[in-house]
């Protein structure tokens, strides 16, 4: 081999090594990094990060039918503290032990929460912490006011910068309402750490109410440095709902107080104005482990069996298709009445022969059990059509997020078309009966729920919402005037209406002061997968005033416990009654007719 080849080839040598050594040292440099300096890096990132700054947009508010508000934004903060910021622990914390009772002296004056003893304690615990988690901890356990925040910025070492304190705020998003738990579930709640909307109107126009944040860069102006705005902050639309937070207090108050004297587990009130369909008032109450009533979970919009509530539609689909008429007559039986194995039984029994109008007002399982058998020739398919021409089952938007649709389904036995006829084997929400409910107040005509006007971004409409028809006739013209005069006994029928004064002398459903018609309902519910009758769920459903409809109501209270027997006319029939004669008096004004006061519509 010759010298030049050899040259050649350790050259080539050299080269390689040095390559190879480069690989291993870039490697180690690499590993170093990730384990070793992750932390400064980390830390180095973050710096870098903070010549942003970004600008919160203010969420929009939600208001009520006359502009209260009803959720509005309120910045709050919390305070933290990072001990591992360098500066702290330069001469041996001598930056830290300087100023660490002054600190704990301030937080203590302008929060409150706690002592300067408990501040002073947890910032040494975390000055002298081994973890991340204990070293970045925060300081305040309440939230704090912006007024506050100023306050503390003025303390001595937090004047010193962030990077040399080690203290450092947090926004959080706290949403107000100014009418407190009235409508809770209904209005919605949002997020703390993200101001993202999570129930109710705040989750369902999120997109709306959330705006767009702004981007500031921090740069030196002027030998000063200064935060200057690279993309404009755009603050959240406002959302205008038909809620009357009058009609809410109203719808609660008297809810409440029902409750309180069943002990019942919860409860729901809806309450819509007849001709427009805007949703006035939608009250829900849960019984906590407390013992106290809140806004937990819309029952309203959750479907469930109604029970003797869905004989007025059932008797309507029986009686447009032209299967039966008013005063035809049925005998009923105390023992009940069997039908292909299932025996049907009434609330109040008795071995008689009502006319269909009586069994209506008496709320009778056995004679609506009989009219739709027959009827339909226990063929629930054709039953089902029936509803669905009706508009029953059609899809609606009820605006607020995880709401119900019907479930009424064509069953496979023949026994179950019998339970349906009274309120069994079919799931409606309390919405969606006060829908059905309202069309029979409303000529016939059923809308579809509005519980949001409009939405502005100031005084620009953005996005409005109006009536919408689901069916413009749900029923021939007899058949309503028919229907109306079941519903009319109930209340009026003082023999055998279920919510009327009757022989026990209690008010129920009638009132002196405006006229109430409407249907009582009661479902058992099922305990260990059966139906038991020692729980139940109550409703009342009805419009007023009686002749000239202008609200539609439903209250539903499921397992009262602290009352000897349950009645669906005297619970929730007395609190539709209530809730009538108060909304009645504030959307109207007495006038003196001859010797009675008489309720007029205000100019």
């Amino acid at each position: 081999m010759s010298e030049n080849v050899k040259y050649t080839i350790l050259r080539f040598a050299a080269v390689f090594g040095i390559i190879l050594l480069l690989f291993v040292v870039v490697i180690v440099r690499i590993f170093t990094l990730q384990t070793v300096h992750r932390e400064n890096l980390e830390a180095l990132v973050a710096h870098r990060d903070s010549v942003y700054k970004v600008e919160k947009a203010i969420r929009g508010n939600i208001y009520d039918c006359q502009g209260r508000l009803l959720a509005s934004s309120v910045p709050q903060y919390s305070i933290h503290m990072d001990t591992r910021v360098e500066a702290l622990h330069l001469d041996n914390g001598k930056l830290f032990k300087q100023y660490v009772d002054s600190m704990a002296e301030g937080l203590s004056r302008i929060v409150g929460d706690q002592s300067k003893e408990e501040y002073k304690a947890k910032m040494v615990r975390a000055f002298h912490a081994k973890t991340v988690k204990q070293q970045d901890i925060r300081l305040t356990t309440e939230r704090i006011s912006y007024a506050q925040l100023k306050e503390i910025k003025k303390l001595p070492l937090i004047r010193r910068g962030v990077y040399k304190s080690g203290f450092y705020y947090v926004d959080l998003n706290r949403r107000v309402k100014p009418f407190n738990s009235l409508g809770s579930r209904t209005i919605g709640g949002i997020y703390a750490k993200s101001g993202q909307g999570n129930a109710g109107l705040e989750l369902r126009f999120d997109e709306y109410l959330q705006g767009e944040d702004g981007k500031s860069i921090r740069q030196r102006v002027a030998n000063e440095w200064a935060f200057i705005p690279i993309k404009d902050k755009k603050n959240g639309c406002d959302v205008y709902t038909t809620l009357d937070a009058n009609l809410l207090d109203i719808c609660e108050t008297n809810l409440r107080a029902r409750l309180e004297h069943t002990q019942a587990d919860w409860g729901c009130v809806v309450l819509m104005e007849t001709q427009t369909g805007e949703i006035k008032a939608m009250c829900n109450l849960d019984l906590n482990d407390n013992g106290q009533y809140h806004e937990i979970a819309n029952h309203a919009v959750t479907r469930m069996e109604p029970g003797s509530t869905f004989k007025t539609i059932a008797l309507m689909a029986a009686m447009d298709d032209g299967h039966v008429q008013l005063n035809d007559t049925l005998r009923v039986w105390k023992d009940g009445w069997r039908y292909h194995g299932a025996t049907h039984r009434d609330a109040h029994a008795m071995d008689t022969i009502f006319t269909v109008r009586q069994a209506m007002a008496t709320s009778s399982n056995i004679a609506l059990a009989r009219i739709i058998t027959k009827a339909y020739k226990g063929s629930a398919k054709s039953f089902v059509n029936k509803l669905r021409q009706m508009g029953l089952t059609d899809s609606i938007d009820y605006i607020i997020p995880g709401a119900s649709q019907a479930k009424i389904q064509v069953p496979k036995d023949t026994v179950t078309i019998s339970r349906m006829a009274y309120g069994y084997s079919v799931e409606l929400s309390p919405l969606q009966i006060l829908t059905i409910y309202n069309a029979i107040a409303n000529n016939g005509k059923m809308i579809a729920p509005v519980l949001v006007s409009a939405i502005k971004d100031g005084d620009k409409d953005m996005k409005t919402f109006k009536t919408k028809v689901i069916n413009h006739s749900i029923c021939d013209e007899q058949t309503l005037q028919d229907i109306r005069a079941c519903l009319h006994d109930v209340v009026w029928d003082n023999e055998l209406g279920t919510a009327s004064t009757g022989k026990w002398r209690q008010q129920k459903a009638q009132s002196s002061l405006v006229k109430i018609a409407g249907k009582t309902g009661t479902a058992q519910l099922i305990e260990n997968g059966k139906y038991t009758s020692r729980k139940h769920r109550m409703s009342f459903v009805g419009y007023f005033p009686e002749d000239n409809p202008q609200y539609t109501c439903i209250c539903v209270i499921s397992n009262p416990r602290n009352t000897g027997f349950y009645d669906s006319g005297l619970d929730c029939g007395g609190v539709v009654r209530r809730i009538a004669e108060s909304t009645m008096i504030y959307a109207s004004e007495y006038v003196i007719q001859g010797d009675q006061l008489v309720l007029q519509k205000k100019k």
